[in-house]
């Protein structure tokens, strides 16, 4: 009878747990979204095949075998890669070596609009802390922080900071924190592949018809190659003086920037920027999605988590476009104020929609190398703020 009943094991599973019916639902709608609508398939292919393998009966790929000590081969990537970090920092190493920082670099003001967009970092952060003194959310200053980061659209430093503040947790006696790991993580990763949905309407309700068609020219000096080579050797040893728990993204950012703008070592920047970084997206992707089974995600705290997650992204994208029209009160030649908009963190996404938007305005208006500006210095800042976060947190809690 028991090698009978093995045959209906898969069934039995269900049955116990019906919750992960309903996430095969979520996994098929994040595919829908990244091969039908093709809403950056490169990560949410991976990430909701993730969720449908811990959603899987048994749960054989996320499960964990402590008599053989062999685990399923997506608990290996998620003990492996993220909580070690490896992941989020490789993947830093990859946008460094694909980002040209020249916007950035030849228009400094542009880095204003990257830190206005960190306001909606601090606003999520407020808002958990608000929704944690309710009996239905358990958010206390470590799991504000980490949702927080979401605003910034920046899965591996949400990654990075919520696992750092984990450890915090477990390490402070008297605190208690809870594993939010996954559902941040998959939540920054959703409003990455979402910009093109959630940006436009922000942008079109902050801005005239007027101040989208504004054109800007572009600089006439180009940034040179000796300071392409000093800005990111700069840039490691002032966060590294000034915020030391943000050296380890913001030196592996800058470290695949140097690969790419040093111009001798061309095959490491190739690898760094196309090999590497896809086999690392794989398999981050399968991590992030196999931290949701149904148990995990069907809670109050993931519903409160994407809804602050989804407020600060909003507050990120509309103090950018906002800061840009305070500055054109005070500058001869305007900003085009969408390009605040591409504050975030999301690398080149932001910006691509703020081009798309000019585009539709006016198909001779160009602004995605303006608004790569802002969004380069929003990488750079909401890594700085998770540094912050980090140094700051345990001495409040201590």
């Amino acid at each position: 009878m028991e090698n009978y009943n093995i045959f209906f094991e898969g069934f039995i599973s269900l049955l116990e747990d019906p919750r992960m019916i309903l996430m095969w639902l979520i996994s098929g709608l994040l595919l829908y979204l990244g091969i039908s609508k093709k809403k950056e398939p490169l990560l949410l292919i991976p990430i909701s095949m993730g969720i449908l393998f811990a959603n899987l009966p048994l749960g054989e790929l996320i499960k964990i075998n402590e008599d053989s000590g062999h685990s399923g081969i997506l608990r290996t990537f998620q003990d492996f890669g993220m909580k070690n970090d490896i992941f989020p920092l490789l993947i830093f190493l990859g946008v460094g070596a694909s980002t040209d920082f020249s916007p950035m670099l030849s228009n400094p003001k542009t880095i204003l609009l990257g830190a206005a967009a960190q306001a909606g970092v601090f606003f999520a952060i407020l808002g958990s802390l608000l929704l944690g003194l309710t009996s239905f959310f358990d958010f206390g200053l470590l799991e504000a922080s980490s949702i927080g980061i979401i605003g910034g659209a920046d899965g591996p430093t949400t990654i990075f900071i919520a696992t750092r503040m984990k450890e915090i947790g477990e390490s402070l006696p008297g605190i208690s924190v809870k594993d939010i790991v996954g559902a941040t993580a998959v939540a920054a990763y959703s409003y990455m592949a979402l910009v093109p949905i959630i940006q436009p309407p922000i942008i079109k309700l902050l801005t005239t018809s007027k101040e989208r068609k504004i054109k800007m020219n572009y600089v006439s000096k180009p940034v040179s190659d000796r300071t392409k080579i000093l800005f990111p050797i700069i840039s490691i040893l002032v966060v590294s003086v000034l915020v030391p728990s943000a050296s380890p993204l913001i030196g592996m950012l800058m470290l695949g920037n140097l690969i790419k703008v040093s111009g001798v070592v061309t095959r490491l920047a190739d690898v760094a920027e196309n090999s590497l970084m896809n086999i690392v997206i794989i398999i981050l992707g399968l991590a992030v999605g196999s931290t949701m089974p149904g148990n995990v995600f069907l809670r109050f705290e993931t519903l409160g988590i994407f809804i602050i997650g989804l407020f600060s992204f909003i507050t990120a994208t509309a103090s950018g476009v906002l800061l840009a029209k305070l500055m054109n009160i005070f500058i001869k030649e305007k900003i085009n104020p969408m390009i605040g908009a591409a504050g975030v963190s999301a690398v080149p996404m932001a910006a691509r929609v703020v081009q798309d938007m000019g585009q539709k305005e006016d198909p001779d208006n160009y602004l995605l190398m303006h608004a790569m500006g802002p969004n380069i210095a929003g990488v750079i800042g909401t890594a700085t703020v998770a540094g912050v976060l980090i140094a700051l947190v345990p001495s409040i809690l201590g």
